[in-house]
C-alpha cells in the first residue's frame, strides 16, 4: 500500500479534512520521494560513491566540525562517543545571524523553530479566548498583549537552550572553539586567525535567509529581525508563500495586525498538494488575511509613516516589509573552492550518497547541500555519517518519506507523494477526502 500527501488541518473553522492517496498499481516497487525532494535539482551529479579518508597521518583532530546547528552537535557527540576527537567551531551568539554572529544551536534553535513555535503558542490565545465563551467563559473585557513580554520570554528560553547545547557538547567530550571557522585545505581548518588540523572536516554552517535583489531591499526584514522586532507592527507585508511566510502571516493576523500576503504563484505552498493549497488559502483569507497572488515585488521605499511594497499587483504601505522568500546555504567566504569542493549552481555543497565532496576528507550535512532542508534530517543526515566515518560503514540517509509540517492556522502536515505525483508514477489512484468539525468548535462561537 503506498500512502502520501497526508494532510490533517488542525483546530479548524469550519472543518477539518482528512485527505489520502492509496495507489492500486501493481507496479509500486516501495520507492517513493519525499516532497521536499520532488523536482529538486541534485547537487550530486556525477559524485564519487567510493569512501576515501586521509592516510594515518597525524592530526589535531580526528573531526572537525565547522557549524554547531543541529546537524553538527550530532555528529560530532555521536563521533566523539565513538572515541573520536571531535571539535567544533560556531560564532558568537546572537538571536540574528550575521558574517560575524550565530550561536550554538543554530537556525532550528535561536531563529527558527524553536522561536517560531513559542510565537505560534503565543498568537493561539488570541483564538482561546475567543472559542472560550462558548465553553462558558465570559470574557468581561478584552485580554491586552504585551509584544515585549512575549519576545522578552522567548530570548530567556533562547539563552536556556544555547546553554543545554553548550553543555551536551562538553558532557559528550567535544572541543567548542568559538569564532569564524574556514577551510584552509583538505586538512586544515582556520578559526580566527588560529589554525586546526583535522583527518575529516565537517561543514554544517546551514542556510542564511534570503531577500531578491530589488531596490530598497536594505530597508525590509526576514524571519530573523521578525522574531525579534521591538514592536509589534500594526500592519505588515509579507513576501512569498513558502513554511515561514505563512507561518509569520499566521501569527501576526493573530496577535491583530493587518497582514497582506504577496506571492507569484495562484495559490500558497508550491510543491504540496493542490487541494491542501487551496484549502489553505481559504482558510487563510477566511481569518482576514489579505492574499495577493501572482504579484511580483519590484521595489521597497521608505515613507513618512513607514513602508511602501510596490509590486506587480500594485502597492500597499505598511509598518514593516518582511521578505520570507526562502533560504540559501550559507557558504560565503568559507575556502572551500580552494581546498577542491565542487559547488551546485544554488551554492549549496555537492554531496554524493554519503555526504562526501568533492574533497574526500571534507564533508557536508542539512541545509548547506540543499538536499531536503529540515531539522530531523540534519539529524538523520549527521547520525549516518558517524557511522560512515567511525563506525566503518558506509551509510546513506534516507531521504524517502520525510514527513513536515507547516505551523500555520490551520496547521497543514504532510508525507508522501502529492496526488499529482502519484497520478504522475502510478496513473491508476483512488483518492479519499473526509471533513469534519472537531469537537471542540462544535461549542466555539
Amino acid at each position: 500500500m503506498v500512502q502520501g500527501a497526508l494532510a490533517s488541518f488542525a483546530s479548524l473553522r469550519p472543518s477539518m479534512a482528512i485527505r489520502g492517496v492509496r495507489s492500486l498499481s501493481s507496479r509500486f516497487s516501495g520507492s517513493q520521494r519525499s516532497l521536499q525532494n520532488v523536482r529538486k535539482a541534485s547537487p550530486r551529479a556525477g559524485m564519487p560513491r567510493t569512501l576515501t579518508v586521509a592516510a594515518s597521518e597525524e592530526y589535531d583532530y580526528d573531526l572537525f566540525t565547522i557549524g554547531a546547528g543541529s546537524g553538527g552537535v550530532r555528529c560530532s557527540r555521536m563521533s566523539a562517543g565513538k572515541g573520536a576527537k571531535v571539535a567544533v567551531a560556531e560564532l558568537p551568539f546572537s538571536t540574528q545571524a550575521s558574517d560575524t554572529t550565530g550561536g550554538v544551536g543554530g537556525t532550528c534553535v535561536i531563529r527558527g523553530c524553536v522561536p517560531k513555535k513559542l510565537l505560534v503558542y503565543g498568537s493561539h490565545f488570541a483564538e482561546d479566548f475567543e472559542d472560550s465563551e462558548g465553553f462558558g467563559w465570559k470574557m468581561n473585557e478584552k485580554p491586552d498583549f504585551d509584544w515585549t513580554k512575549l519576545i522578552a520570554s522567548k530570548n530567556k528560553e533562547l539563552d536556556r537552550l544555547t546553554g543545554i547545547y553548550k553543555r551536551l557538547l562538553d558532557g559528550s567530550g567535544v572541543e567548542l572553539v568559538e569564532g569564524r571557522g574556514t577551510v584552509v585545505d583538505a586538512h586544515t581548518v582556520e578559526v580566527d586567525g588560529k589554525r586546526f588540523t583535522a583527518k575529516n572536516i565537517l561543514v554544517a554552517v546551514g542556510g542564511r535567509a534570503f531577500v531578491p535583489d530589488i531596490p530598497g531591499k536594505e530597508l525590509v526584514i526576514t524571519s530573523d529581525e521578525a522574531l525579534d522586532l521591538p514592536k509589534m507592527p500594526k500592519k505588515i507585508c509579507i513576501v512569498g508563500s513558502g513554511y515561514i511566510a505563512l507561518e509569520f502571516a499566521c501569527i501576526f493576523n493573530a496577535l491583530g495586525a493587518e497582514v497582506h500576503v504577496y506571492y507569484r504563484q495562484p495559490l500558497p505552498l508550491r510543491g504540496f498538494d493542490e487541494e491542501v493549497r487551496g484549502f489553505l488559502a481559504e482558510q487563510l483569507a477566511l481569518k482576514g488575511i489579505v492574499l495577493h497572488p501572482g504579484a511580483t515585488p519590484t521595489a521597497v521605499e521608505k515613507t513618512d509613516t513607514g513602508l511602501k511594497l510596490i509590486t506587480s499587483d500594485g502597492e500597499q504601505e505598511a509598518d514593516e516589509v518582511m521578505f520570507g522568500t526562502g533560504r540559501k546555504p550559507n557558504v560565503k567566504n568559507l575556502g572551500l573552492e580552494e581546498a577542491g569542493v565542487e559547488m551546485a549552481d544554488s551554492g549549496a555543497i555537492k554531496v554524493n550518497e554519503i555526504s562526501q565532496t568533492t574533497c574526500p576528507s571534507i564533508w557536508a550535512i542539512g541545509d548547506v547541500t540543499d538536499r531536503i532542508n529540515l531539522t530531523p534530517v540534519a539529524l538523520m543526515e549527521g547520525m549516518a555519517l558517524t557511522k560512515t566515518l567511525f563506525d566503518g560503514v558506509p551509510t546513506e540517509p534516507d531521504h524517502t518519506n520525510v514527513a513536515c509540517a507547516v505551523f500555520t492556522q490551520p496547521q497543514v502536515a504532510t508525507v508522501g507523494l502529492t496526488e499529482e505525483e502519484a497520478m504522475t508514477e502510478f496513473g491508476d489512484i483512488d483518492v479519499y477526502t473526509s471533513s469534519f468539525r472537531p469537537m471542540k468548535n462544535t461549542l466555539s462561537v
